[in-house]
């Protein structure tokens, strides 16, 4: 009568623990497929937000007739309720294949762990003599969108989409500085330029590249 009693501890005990694996696993997986889930649709918005902001800036090039300027607003109206991204302008650097949207200084998105972020001691590309201040992660995360931002090299092309023009800027020089939460920017006030800084992957320091504007189309 206790070994039967035992066996039945011992069978009730296994299928308790079969319950609790098999409820670990179906855990596992529904954080698996919501991930993925996640980055599909974060891809998907990311899409969704470029094509209206080329859109925006194509109609601002072409300055096309008021009906068509308001039949356009409604379809964008329509798209943007679809994402809560709103770009102001794109940042597009050809040798390392990068093409990401920028927002507002005062919107949500404008923050490292979410975006490529505009400083708010930023300038914008139409301020004279101003410098456009841009941040963003390096390494290997989702938002590490400067992660191979070290491999750029002097002369390379750096694109900034912005209010109807493509503003070119070349890079002239990088150097690095030691991660303290301020940066010095060693760049020439007479000239419109862009900065680019992100984190040394596993250093202490900060990489910072000083572009020039050389033409605005």
């Amino acid at each position: 009568m206790l070994k039967r009693k035992e066996n039945n501890k011992n069978k009730d005990k296994k299928s308790q623990l079969l319950i609790v694996g098999s409820l670990l696993i179906l855990l596992g997986l529904g954080v698996i497929i919501g991930k993925i889930y996640f980055d599909i649709r974060s891809d998907n918005l990311e899409n969704i937000a470029l094509v209206e902001f080329y859109e925006e800036q194509e109609e601002i090039n072409n300055n096309i007739s008021s009906e068509k300027e308001e039949e356009t607003n409604i379809e964008k109206e329509e798209v943007k309720s679809t994402t809560p991204l709103d770009y102001i302008a794109v940042l597009k650097i050809p040798s390392i294949g990068l093409e990401k949207g920028l927002v507002s200084k005062d919107s949500y998105y404008n923050n490292v762990n979410k975006n490529i972020k505009i400083l708010d001691e930023s300038d914008m590309p139409d301020e004279e003599n101003g410098n456009v201040i841009l941040a963003a992660h390096s390494g290997n995360g989702k938002n590490a969108f400067f992660k191979n931002l070290n491999k750029l090299k002097i002369d390379n092309i750096v694109s900034i989409f912005y209010n109807g023009y493509e503003y070119r800027y070349r890079m002239v020089n990088t150097y690095d500085v030691e991660k303290t939460g301020t940066v010095e920017i060693l760049r020439n006030v007479q000239k419109n330029t862009l900065t680019l800084i992100t984190c040394r992957h596993n250093t202490n320091k900060q990489i910072v590249i000083i572009c020039e504007l050389v033409e605005r189309i």
